[in-house]
């Protein structure tokens, strides 16, 4: 019997040659499929549907039955992670996530072991989906970047304010931001090798709040965690290629990310330049960077951005993909046509 057939996700990660730039979407199981809609509605409330194995398995799918996209993420959501540490976590109709008071860093410490046991559920929807996908298809696991989470944690809530008010905290009290990142680096260890051994072919570092960050605020809160995790992976044995997204970096930082993070493929934001993702093409694989409304408006808007992108970066590893997540109002039909077009190019 002869092995499966790697799949061009993978592939392209590891710098093979491919026919075509593998596609898959941040944000692609979830608000913009009327199926999610449905079933979220049966829900009790947001955090157990993530923890919900048999709902997070369907959700999952969801979109991989629809579209031909090369790989899945799994149903998740970054901020099961602090309530796993022991912070309380919810979330408000129509407004977002909101979580409790931090709890003090001894004690957050003290649960880092603990808290993948609590995210059990989340390898659990892995082991169900992997069989479930052909084997061409890939299967991708996550979890947010200590930065991005420690924002949330430590002011409650998202937001501009939130985000602005951590950085403000990060200069003024450098011991304990860096203590409580060091703290969520080590449970993101744990949780990202679960996901590995649970199925999950390559694992995403989402760091959404990378924006507005000095260089050297870059590297402390950005390149420094995110080094940490990848080490303790591979200390741990787990080979698993990492994504990094830092997104709305400046080009500068993105580039010393790609040389210092220790990832293999590098995410690119909304507007990142043909030259950008060239140069980092010489050592890494990239991935993005169509902006969302452009999918969400569709037409020939959509379909010369996407012309554009397989042409500038087809030629090195390059996976198709957003420069941030779908928007809950992209219509069916431009999804379809994005998809269409990347899966119908071939590389030179």
């Amino acid at each position: 019997m002869s092995p499966a057939p790697k799949p061009l996700f993978l592939r392209a990660i590891d710098r093979e040659p491919v026919e075509r730039p593998p596609v898959w979407f941040m944000r692609q199981a979830g608000r913009c499929l009327p199926e999610y809609r449905a079933l979220r509605a049966t829900a009790k409330d947001t955090v157990s549907f993530f923890l919900d194995s048999d709902a997070a398995t369907e959700v999952t799918l969801q979109p991989m039955r629809r579209f031909a996209y090369d790989a899945a993420i799994v149903f998740a959501d970054i901020l099961i992670l602090p309530m796993a540490l022991g912070q309380q976590v919810w979330f408000e109709s129509g407004e977002g996530p909101r979580l409790g008071p931090l709890p003090a860093l001894a004690a957050l410490e003290a649960e880092v072991e603990a808290s993948t046991d609590r995210l059990a559920a989340v390898g659990e929807t892995l082991r169900r989906v992997r069989p479930r996908l052909e084997p061409e298809r890939a299967l991708i696991g996550f979890a947010g970047a200590p930065w991005t989470l420690a924002t949330y944690m430590l002011q409650g809530r998202g937001g501009d304010d939130a985000r602005a008010a951590a950085r403000a905290t990060a200069a003024s009290d450098p011991a304990r931001v860096d203590a409580l990142i060091d703290i969520i680096a080590d449970a993101t260890i744990r949780y990202l090798a679960m996901q590995a051994a649970a199925g999950a072919e390559a694992l995403q570092i989402f760091e959404s709040w990378a924006e507005s960050l000095s260089d050297a605020a870059f590297d402390r809160l950005v390149i420094r965690p995110h080094r940490k995790i990848v080490d303790g992976l591979r200390a741990l044995g787990v080979t698993t290629p990492v994504i990094g997204f830092p997104r709305a970096a400046t080009e500068d930082q993105v580039e010393r990310y790609a040389g210092l993070a220790g990832v293999q493929v590098v995410g690119l934001s909304t507007g990142a330049s043909a030259g950008l993702g060239q140069r980092l093409q010489k050592t890494v694989a990239i991935q993005g960077a169509l902006d969302p409304l452009v999918l969400r408006a569709g037409g020939p808007a959509l379909t010369a951005a996407i012309d554009q992108l397989l042409r500038q970066w087809s030629g090195g590893p390059y996976i198709f993909n957003l420069g941030h997540g779908v928007a809950p109002d992209t219509p069916l039909e431009s999804l379809a046509a994005a998809i269409s077009q990347v899966t119908a190019w071939r590389n030179p």
